[in-house]
Formats: C-alpha cells, structure tokens, sequence
C-alpha cells in the first residue's frame, strides 16, 4: 500500500509516487538497486532506495531488493562496498555499510507486517551487527573497516551504526531473541559519540559529521539543539540547502533531506520544512533528483552547475524518506525519530556519562 501523503505547498504524494516509480524504473530484474543505470551499487544506498520502494507500495519490487543483497552476504556477516552487478568493484569491509541491513529490514517489516520476511532474514541481520560490533573498542567506537580496523573510526559511520543497532535490536525483540550484548554496546557507543571526539577520525567539514549524531538516535534535547545552531553557518546555504562540506559552494539534496529528518527529530520542524523546500529546485523531469549543484554567486539565484549530472536512486530515495518523516502516518513515519525503537540511553544519562568522562580527564 502507498503511503506517501502530500508535503502541503511542497510536493504532492503524486509527485512522491513518480519519484519512486523513477527509482523502480533503474531497479534489475534481480532486485539490484545500482546508483544509476549501469553503474556501481552499495548495500548502504541500496537500502535506502528499498525503503523509498516500500513506501511508494512496492512492497515485492523492496523484497527483492533485500534478497539480491541477501544473496550477496559473505560468511562474515559483513558485504564489500561496491558491485557491480554481480562483481565486486570495492573489496573494502565497510562496518557501517553493513549494519544497516538492520533498517531496512525493521522498516520493510513495518511497512507489511511480513512476520515471515523477519524471520527470514534474522540471520542475515544477526550476522551483519555481530560483524561491525566485532569491531568496537573499548572506548565504545567502531572501526570503520572491518578489513583494516587500524584506519580508524568514523563519527558518522559509528552514529549510524547506533541506529542500525537500535532497529536490530526491535528486530530481536519482536523475534523473542534475546541480545543483551548488544545493548550493552548501545549504550557503549552513544556514550563514545557523545563524549569521545578524540575517538575519531577528523572529519568536520564534512556536513555529515555534523547531524548524524541527532539522525543516529545518540543527541537530543538541549545537546541536539546546540550542535546544530553551532555549525549552521558553516553548512547552511540560505536558500539552497546543505553543503556536503563546509568550505566548497555545493550543496546536496541528499545532505539537505538528512539534515531534514534529523531537525524533524528533534522537533525543529519549521526549520525542516523550509530546508525541504529549497531542495526541491533539484527536482529533474521524470521525479528524479540531481544529487546536487555547485553556485559561485553569493546572491543565490536558483541557477548553478549541477554536479555530478546524475540522479542517483538513494539521492531521490532521500527525498520520500524526508518528506514521509515531515507528514506521514504509521510506525515508519517515526523510524528516523526513533519511535518504536528501544531508548537505549537517556539524555540525562548521557550527560551523567559525561560529568564521569571529564572527571576522569581532569584527574589524569
């Protein structure tokens, strides 16, 4: 069943549902999702097409999505970054890329009450968590690369992670498995997150370093509300939308709707409805997305160069995933505000973790 409802002087749930039928039209008779039409395919953005899929009723064209990707799983638990096809493009053992399996799997369930679809895949889900958190330290953050864990952890990858966790751990409960173990690396990973900079790899010109901590489910409340007034100026574009980076003149519907449903998660929704308007200038013929535009003038215009010219199946998947966050209905409405998921660690607890980190630290 569709689900997609109309983003008032937005965009329509007709022209949702053309966006979707737009990702469909580059999805292969095997379920793979590539990018786009004959290029590479990743696990992450597979599955964000696939939820795209579900929410546009395509609930059989998702379900085949997760199967090629199914198929694909090494014995590890983990997948390589990139395919083409059936081959394999990037060998890389990305943890973040395959944890969030967990997502959509807990998102497709939601979407058909599929109990069978579960349970089926609850040894694929299983396998690829046990994967990435074989890979968290001490400290609470996880490697990025499974295959070299010595380059390091990714801030937006391990927040990301904590979702994936959180939707695998609802996965097991409405399963009657108990993982204890994984939420006790829950708690461990926010805490690290939240209070362990020094635990990752630089990254903050990266926008992504900047929300994925409120989209991951780790920072609400006054914490979340800080973080983002701290870096608006950096990655705001008024008028435009996101940069990717904070020191380059592109700004991105993909980042831009993340941002999107990160705001919305923390209740800032007329911010978020106004960033989810100017994204739409990326809107092609036909209901897809350019991934983003470059602008040198500093009085914006609506003009630009688009880059890359190209409408990537995840990039216009990001785009109904934004606008079901801002006025959907159901369980899967809510998936990215954590509704339905288990809490993991409270704010206050999270601040109480804290106090103890500084405590440490000045006692040193």
């Amino acid at each position: 069943m569709n689900i997609l409802r109309d983003v008032p002087g937005i965009i329509t749930a007709e022209q949702l549902t053309e966006t979707v039928t737009a990702i469909a039209a580059i999805q292969l008779p095997d379920g793979n999702i590539p990018w786009t039409p004959g290029e590479h395919t990743d696990p992450w953005n597979l599955v964000e097409a696939a939820m795209a899929l579900d929410l546009g009723g395509m609930h059989h064209e998702a379900a085949s999505a997760y199967e090629w990707l199914r198929s694909k799983q090494l014995l590890s638990g983990a997948w390589h970054s990139y395919y083409v096809g059936d081959e394999v493009k990037d060998e890389t053992l990305d943890t973040n890329v395959t944890s969030y399996i967990a997502n959509g799997v807990w998102h497709h369930y939601l979407c058909t009450g599929d109990t069978a679809f579960l349970e089926r895949f609850w040894v694929c889900v299983e396998g690829a968590i046990d994967y990435a958190l074989s890979f968290q330290s001490e400290s609470g953050e996880i490697a990025w690369r499974g295959d070299i864990p010595a380059d390091g952890a990714l801030l937006t990858g391990s927040s990301s992670i904590h979702a994936s966790l959180r939707n695998a751990i609802a996965i097991a409960e409405r399963l009657g498995h108990e993982r204890p173990d994984w939420e006790l690396s829950l708690g461990s990973l926010a805490i690290a997150i939240a209070h362990r900079p020094e635990s990752f790899l630089d990254k903050s010109r990266w926008a992504m370093d900047w929300y994925y901590p409120i989209l991951g489910g780790v920072l609400r409340g006054e914490a979340a509300h800080a973080r983002v007034a701290a870096h608006w100026d950096s990655f705001v574009a008024e008028g435009r939308g996101v940069r990717c980076v904070s020191d380059q003149p592109w700004v991105t519907a993909a980042e831009t709707c993340e941002f999107v449903m990160a705001l919305d998660a923390i209740g800032a929704t007329d911010k978020a409805l106004e960033l989810f308007t100017w994204v739409q200038f990326l809107r092609a013929d036909g209901g897809g997305y350019w991934t983003g535009m470059n602008f040198n003038n500093s009085q914006w215009s609506g003009e630009g160069q688009l880059f890359p010219v190209e409408q990537p199946t995840w990039n216009s998947a990001s785009i109904v995933l934004a606008a079901h966050a801002l006025t959907g209905t159901g369980p899967t409405a809510g998936l990215f505000r954590g509704e339905g998921l288990p809490s993991g660690l409270t704010a206050s607890e999270l601040i109480d973790a804290g106090s103890e980190i500084e405590a440490e630290r000045e006692s040193r």
